[in-house]
């Protein structure tokens, strides 16, 4: 059965990463907020290409580990793709490499669709959808062929899903630190401990890793 799932990270304060631009495009604040999901080996192997073994091990690399296992289709905000950053670029392929990390069908909400999908190598397709958040998880669904949808982000886009009840698992990463500033993501999102299931566990590095399951 088709889960739809959400990986968030977040500071003591509720805060996420805010301030996108081309030297800090998922925000000012996102090193600070992704430092142990940085260091962990799966990060380096998935994200960075790093086969040679390094990174952490342990409870934040469990999680990162289950972060791509069993997705057949993503989700994913404009900002987050890059279209904000580069809105006229036509050759913009977005901020993820000759290769993104997905390996999957990638649906890109955005006002400025229709445009051509983006094949890339590694199984990655960019698809850019202008339609409401249902109709783009029916069909992101459809295309997971039985494996799940992760809602990529950015925060604006998983606080859509989450206030529309479509969300099956959140993973929320909350980084000890204070940031003062940013995104705030709980406001107006009450009741979510009330619909699903509330685990916590903390890491060797102070991470706290919560997950609201239904």
């Amino acid at each position: 059965m088709t889960r739809v799932r959400i990986d968030l990270f977040a500071s003591l304060d509720g805060y996420t990463s805010a301030g996108e631009d081309p030297d800090n495009p998922m925000g000012a604040d996102w090193g600070r907020l992704t430092t142990a999901y940085a260091a962990t080996r799966t990060f380096h192997e998935r994200v960075l290409g790093d086969t040679s073994g390094a990174g952490t091990t342990g409870v934040d690399d469990s999680y990162a580990a289950a972060h791509f296992e069993g997705v057949g289709a993503e989700i994913m905000g404009a900002g987050m793709f890059g279209l904000h950053t580069f809105p006229g670029d036509p050759d913009w392929k977005g901020w993820w490499g000759d290769q993104p990390p997905f390996g999957t069908p990638v649906y890109v909400l955005t006002h400025t669709a229709p445009r051509p999908p983006i094949p890339m190598p590694g199984g990655t397709t960019f698809h850019f959808r202008s339609t409401a958040i249902e109709d783009v998880l029916a069909e992101a669904t459809a295309a997971a062929g039985g494996r799940d949808v992760r809602v990529g982000g950015g925060v604006s886009t998983a606080r859509a899903f989450l206030r529309a009840g479509l969300v099956d698992h959140l993973h929320l990463v909350i980084a000890p630190i204070v940031l003062g500033r940013g995104t705030r993501l709980w406001d107006d999102l009450r009741g979510l401990d009330l619909t699903h299931k509330v685990t916590t566990e903390v890491a060797e590095s102070g991470t706290i890793h919560v997950t609201f399951t239904r």
